[in-house]
Parts: C-alpha cells; sequence; structure tokens
C-alpha cells in the first residue's frame, strides 16, 4: 500500500523527505518485527519511548518512521522518510484499519470477557463450531492459533496491529470464525477498538486487576464496554448468576441470551451430576434438553458449557453438533489438567490465580473421595495486592493443607508476598516454601494414597517472572521428574 493511502486526509503532520509514492509492506510498533518497507510507528509507553528506536528502525529497513512531534529525534538518516504527528497512538488506529482493510467484518469475532472462564470457553466454542462444520481460530491466553499454525501468546488480547493483522491472516484462510478472550487491559486501552464483533460472552467479575483499575466498578465498567458496543444484531451471552451479568443485560443493544445454574436463565443446566473424573447434566434450552457427558469437572466448567452452548446454539448449530463439540473436548491445558504417571494418589495443574478461581477449583475437587486436598499456590507480584489475603482465607477454608510458594514474584520480595497471604489465613494447616519447585516436592512427598494435589496459579505457563527475567519453569516435566526420583 502507497504511503499517500495510508496518510490520506490526516491533518498535523510534518513530513521529513519526500514520501508520496513509498511502498508500504509491513506495519509495526515493535522493532523487532522490522521487514524491508516497513512503516515502524513509535508509540510511547510508560517504560519506553518508541522513538529511542528509530535509527534501529531504519537501519532494520524501515522505509518509514512515524513519531510524536514532542519526541524529534536530534539525529536522522537521510535514507528514512519521517512523519511527524501530534499523537502516534491515535495514527496508529487509522494507519492499522487502512492497512488492513477491517478484517473483522469478513470474518464472525466473539469476544469473551470476564473474570475466570475464559480460556475454557474459547476452548469449547472452537471445539463445537469445528464439529458443526465451521473452521475457526483463536485468540486467547495460551496462544494464538488457526488453519494448523500455533503462536505463543505474548498478552491474552494482542495490540491493535497484532489483532487486525491475526485477523486479516485468518480471513486468508477463509475462516468462517475467530474466537477471541478480551481482557479487561485491552477493552479499556482501545486494543480491540478497530473489531466488529460479531458476538460476546461474559463469564463472571470478581476482584481482579484492581492494581491497575483501582475499583472493582471501573473494572466492570471496562468490561462492558464489549456489550455496550454491540447492536441489535448481534448476539450477547451472560451468565446472570453473577450480579454483574445481571447488570450487562440492560447495557447492551444487542440480543441477550442468559445461561445459569441458579437463576431462571435461557439456557439452564438441569439434573447435575457432579463426578471425579465425569459431568453429567442436561442443557434446557427452549423446547430442548440436551444430554451433556464430558470429562471437565466441577460446578463452574458447568457454567462454562452453558455460556459456550448458549453462543453456539445463537448461531444455528444443532444440539448434536453442541453435545459432540463438548464431549470432543477432553481437556484444556492447565485448567485442572490431570497428571498420571499411576502414582496412587491425584494431581491437578490449574490456572486459578484469583480467590474465586481457587475456591471455584478446591470446590470442584472436594467431590473427589480423597483423603486429602493439599494446595500448593502463591500470587503474582507487582500485581492486585488486595486478593492475596482473600487466597489465603480460601485455602484455608477449602483445603486440608496449603504449601504456600511463589508464582510471578517480579520485582516484589516473595517473602512479602507470602506475609500478606498469611494474613488472610485461619488456623495453622500449612507451611511455607518459597522455592516453587521444593513446594512442589514436598506435596508430592507428603502425598498419600486416595489424595489430591492441587498445583494452583501457573497452570499452561512454562515459566517463572523473577525480578524481570522469565526462568523456565515447567510443572509438567518437574512433577515428571519428582515422581520417577521418588519411584527409583
Amino acid at each position: 500500500m502507497l504511503l499517500k493511502d495510508l496518510l490520506k486526509d490526516i491533518v498535523d503532520i510534518d513530513v521529513l523527505n519526500k514520501y508520496q509514492d513509498i511502498e508500504i509492506r509491513s506495519v509495526c510498533c515493535d522493532t523487532r518485527n522490522i521487514e524491508e518497507d516497513s512503516m515502524f510507528i513509535a508509540l510511547k509507553g510508560s517504560k519506553y519511548d518508541g522513538a529511542d528506536y528509530s535509527l534501529e528502525a531504519v537501519a532494520k529497513g524501515a522505509s518509514v518512521v512515524v513519531m510524536n512531534k514532542s519526541t524529534m529525534p536530534s539525529k536522522t538518516f537521510d535514507s528514512g522518510c519521517y512523519v511527524y504527528v501530534d499523537d502516534t497512538n491515535k495514527i496508529l488506529k487509522i494507519v492499522a484499519e487502512r492497512f488492513y482493510d477491517n478484517p473483522s467484518k469478513r470474518i464472525k469475532t466473539i469476544g469473551i470477557t470476564g473474570t475466570n472462564g475464559k480460556t475454557t470457553i474459547s476452548y469449547l466454542i472452537e471445539s463445537i463450531l469445528t464439529a458443526s462444520g465451521k473452521k475457526c481460530g483463536v485468540i486467547g491466553t495460551i496462544n494464538y492459533r488457526f488453519a494448523g499454525k500455533e503462536m505463543p501468546a505474548v498478552n491474552t488480547t494482542p495490540g491493535i496491529l497484532d489483532n487486525q493483522k491475526l485477523l486479516s491472516e485468518m480471513v486468508e484462510e477463509k475462516l468462517d470464525y475467530c474466537i477471541m478472550e478480551v481482557s479487561s487491559h485491552a477493552l479499556s486501552q482501545g486494543r480491540v477498538d478497530l473489531i466488529n464483533f460479531h458476538a460476546a460472552v461474559f463469564t463472571n467479575l470478581t476482584n481482579e486487576h484492581l492494581d491497575y483499575h483501582i475499583t472493582k466498578e471501573n473494572y466492570f465498567e471496562a468490561k462492558a464496554k464489549l456489550f455496550q458496543g454491540l447492536l441489535s444484531d448481534k448476539t450477547s451471552a451472560v451468565n446472570i448468576d453473577d450480579e454483574f451479568g445481571e447488570k450487562l443485560v440492560l447495557m447492551t443493544q444487542s440480543r441477550v441470551l442468559t445461561y445459569g445454574i441458579e437463576h431462571n436463565a435461557d439456557l439452564r443446566a438441569i439434573d447435575i451430576k457432579l463426578g471425579q473424573d465425569k459431568t453429567r447434566f442436561k442443557i434446557k434450552y427452549e423446547l430442548m434438553d440436551i444430554p451433556i457427558r464430558t470429562s471437565l469437572i466441577g460446578m463452574h466448567n458447568v457454567q462454562n458449557i452453558l455460556a459456550a452452548a448458549a453462543i453456539c446454539l445463537s448461531e444455528g448449530v444443532s444440539s448434536a453438533a453442541v453435545k459432540q463439540g463438548i464431549e470432543n473436548l477432553k481437556v484444556v491445558p492447565g485448567r485442572l489438567e490431570k497428571i498420571d504417571y499411576g502414582q496412587g494418589f491425584d494431581v491437578f495443574i490449574d490456572y486459578a490465580h484469583t480467590q474465586d478461581a481457587l475456591e471455584r477449583v478446591l470446590d470442584s475437587l472436594k467431590i473427589i473421595n480423597g483423603s486429602r486436598l493439599i494446595v500448593v499456590f502463591g500470587c503474582g507480584g507487582d500485581r492486585d495486592r488486595q486478593k492475596r489475603s482473600e487466597m489465603g482465607e480460601v485455602a484455608s477454608r477449602c483445603a486440608d493443607f496449603s504449601i504456600i510458594t511463589t508464582d510471578n514474584p517480579r520485582g516484589e520480595d516473595p517473602k512479602a508476598i507470602v506475609h500478606q497471604i498469611l494474613n488472610g489465613f485461619k488456623g495453622d494447616n500449612y507451611i511455607v516454601e518459597i522455592d516453587r519447585k521444593e513446594a512442589i516436592k514436598k506435596a508430592l512427598k507428603m502425598a498419600e494414597p486416595g489424595d489430591i494435589v492441587l498445583l494452583a496459579g501457573k497452570g499452561h505457563e512454562l515459566y517463572q517472572i523473577v525480578k524481570n527475567q522469565k526462568i523456565e519453569f515447567d510443572e509438567h516435566k518437574i512433577i515428571s521428574e519428582l515422581l520417577y526420583d521418588n519411584n527409583k
């Protein structure tokens, strides 16, 4: 695309060097992604200013650099075209929309938001739509995947450019749907502003990210943006067992399908039978009773299944495909994932890193007739501190024994984080082991036949973040090594 077409009708820009007929082959805001004939847009963030990397961008092949007028560099290359604007963030949206030509208008994009359940619901919707013969892509916490390709996820919801690029590639592959996890940060920061959502799901809202949003009401308002942007020809699936879901129903112009277990929703779960390795129930919707048998255990997964079923039924998917898709999904990586090496006791890995998620998972495991429920968990550093004591209270109440350790301590002192967790702990049914691998080792060593061990917080993650470093930390591998050593 020609630069003059990308910048057409944009006012208040200054240009150094001629630019009219420069061909732009890619657009980026990270110098690591620069290709020949790229446009590099220098964004100013909280820690870094892209303008500081303008020379590097040109040296790597960028033919155009866009910067804020307030950050004009003292030195430039003669070979590059420099465009100075009042606000690069605004230009980014305009350029992304023009360069990728609004791909979400050519693929049905389903957004999923809420504190917990987004990833599992995305896997369920993908499985159901696939069972119905549709081709899907997924953008989410674990990875970005479509057409046989998988890319590691940098964020739950990528930035504006990456979103447009991914959607554009999905359109090229002739996919029918993109299923996207939409975080509150992404909604607050405008990362999904260019996406024309076809449908949306609200899961629940509990205390999380209050370090960023400050209040729970602000957090809810961020989530609500996804639904306030939907018009009457779109669909929302909303959990009305959650008080914020009840509020949300009144805040959208879209068609609303409610779902729930406790309330009289459009989709309800009846005849629920929770087992230690299977869950059975019926989805009641209009005149249909859809019998479900799934390997996803726990009441929270009943709600997740209702959410996925609501969206898919609204899309005209048959009840047979809904049933088949749910039954086809055997496990979601790092979500109550059972690890079995014939050890004589149950081990589960789960991403639970909020007090609500931890309580739901522990309650789900209580239905297994184990002797004891042992949980290994910590809390992330440089994140919401309020939830630490709340998670401590949940663990002390819902588990028989807790080993309190690190999660991703980041820049904080792990001992200080543990101290805050203990502020909410009731009783003395715990030990502290800062080293997470040692904590896992102690849990596996103390477990007896019939016990249940839950490793909470890491889930699918294969690393720990300590200070500013990502250190390899694969709990699957660690469990395998420790159990092998114990059995030698």
